[in-house]
């Protein structure tokens, strides 16, 4: 218990590190030795309730939103800097409480958080969030207002990544945010706090609550919150949206995904394949945008499931902290029960396990589940309706008489729509398969789109709103129209 970083004893509410109002403590355990690796005060609606006042006192009383958006870019670019500082940090303590591989972590938990600081201190620079409308002899003013107090809850798998995507738009639109962190996941929270804190970011804006499902719906519910910005499961997002429509409140979500990665019939499979199994092995799968289905012309099925039974047995699995390893644990005992129980009703359905659907051998502790091709799938099954959150893909084959325009149809056969992948030889004839995937994003031969600059969200299923590029922004900002009497009116 001597790692400050791993042991944490106080809540960030109103600019201060404060005491909590409970005594209950939150374990965080490691999935890669099954103990226990840090602590964190378990916040209660108390809690809560002081967060949110500090946050509901900075936007009623503070003047946040009335500094001038040269002057809330400047915050941010110091939050940017201090943030790449902390990323070594950020990258070591995301190993230990989620069991991200250290040769992914520096990228895939710090790679998108300073730079999306940048981005939106860069955007509020140039943005317009005033213009005015004429029509013959009158005139309105449009204004772009900061929606309020925004109660930012996010996931385990890219925590801060996830907060960073919330809190860096939300502080430049104008509005505090309450961050709640996943249970499974705080411990990288306060080091991203810590970050902005350093920076300047003035009391009230940013307040630090990790907590449970019941903290998290209180905060949901709270009269003193303006807006919810959520990433997690679809079931759990159909549960915030019931309650935020309640009250009419704001909301955003970025929910699940069941993508699918086509290959075009003269894709080029020993290069394609090992390059989609590497991709779906990510964060040991555990990526709501991960391509876990993947779709193949009927008449390569065969060689393309032999080349990626290889490429899966071939991905290095075991300790996250061997910088030679790419899959680590799943996050919780849970998770791995839940994606061998799905493998395992997929096998009994008529899939085969071409490689892996086993916990590895040599890993007797720690939640492992091997890479896994399952071949045979049929886009009925329930391997192929459900998100797993593992690292296991779904080799569906297509009849590819009539172009790609099977694929196609099972692609958008899904509940979902927020990710997936087109590989031909011909990038022209990939770009046009792709124009007629539903899904909020599609990566052509591997190329994905400029992420911050460019939004990022789903069709369907997978969520409600945009996150990141200047619709990141909007989704914080509410519009406001005043009428404008003659005098007013700029060059009248």
């Amino acid at each position: 218990m001597s790692d400050p970083l791993m042991y944490r004893r106080t809540f960030y509410i109103d600019g201060a590190w404060v005491e909590p109002s409970s005594t209950e403590v939150l374990q965080v355990i490691s999935p890669s030795t099954e103990e226990v690796a840090g602590e964190v005060p378990l916040a209660t609606t108390a809690d809560i309730d002081r967060a949110v006042g500090a946050a509901r006192a900075a936007v009623d009383e503070g003047s946040w939103a009335r500094t001038s958006p040269a002057e809330r870019a400047d915050v941010l670019s110091r939050a940017a800097a201090e943030l790449r500082r902390r990323e070594d940090d950020i990258a070591r303590i995301t190993t230990d409480e989620m069991g991200c591989a250290a040769s992914q972590s520096k990228a895939a938990q710090t790679g998108l958080v300073a730079v999306v600081f940048d981005y939106y201190a860069e955007l509020i620079r140039s943005y317009e969030f005033e213009r005015v409308v004429t029509a013959g002899p009158r005139a309105g003013l449009v204004t772009s207002e900061p929606v309020g107090v925004v109660g930012a809850i996010v996931p385990w798998n890219a925590p801060i990544t996830l907060a960073a995507w919330k809190t860096a738009p939300a502080l430049a639109a104008g509005c505090p945010v309450v961050l709640k962190p996943a249970p499974e996941s705080p411990l990288s929270a306060y080091v991203f706090v810590e970050a902005l804190e350093a920076a300047g970011v003035p009391a009230g804006l940013v307040n630090l609550v990790p907590g449970g499902r019941e903290v998290g719906e209180h905060l949901v519910t709270h009269p003193g919150t303006d807006k919810i910005a959520f990433t997690g499961s679809t079931a759990a997002g159909k549960r915030i949206m019931s309650l935020c429509g309640d009250q009419i409140k704001r909301v955003s979500l970025e929910l699940g995904g069941k993508s699918a990665s086509i290959l075009l019939d003269d894709a080029d499979l020993a290069t394609v394949i090992p390059a989609v199994v590497h991709g779906g092995m990510h964060l040991s799968g555990q990526v709501c945008g991960a391509h876990t289905r993947v779709l193949v012309p009927r008449s390569r099925y065969e060689e393309a499931l032999a080349i990626a039974g290889a490429a899966a047995d071939a991905e290095p699995v075991g300790d996250p902290h061997d910088p030679a390893v790419i899959v680590g644990p799943l996050v919780a005992e849970r998770q791995r029960t839940r994606v061998e129980g799905l493998v395992a009703g997929a096998i009994a359905d008529g899939a085969r396990a071409v490689a892996g659907g086993r916990r590895p051998a040599h890993l007797p502790k720690g939640w492992y589940v091997a890479p896994t091709i399952l071949g045979d799938v049929h886009n009925d099954m329930r391997i192929a309706r459900e998100e797993i959150f593992g690292p296991v893909l779904s080799f569906i084959p297509y009849d590819d008489s009539d172009g790609a325009d099977d694929a196609v149809r099972i692609a958008n056969d899904s509940e979902y729509g927020l990710s997936g992948g087109v590989w031909s030889g011909d990038p022209a004839r990939a770009l046009g398969v792709a124009r007629r995937l539903r899904t909020g994003s599609v990566a052509v031969n591997g190329s994905y789109p400029p992420f911050p600059m460019v939004p990022f969200g789903g069709f369907k299923q997978s969520g409600i709103g945009r996150e990141l590029g200047p619709e990141g922004l909007e989704s914080f900002l509410e519009k406001r129209s005043i009428g404008l009497p003659p005098s007013l009116i700029p060059g009248a």
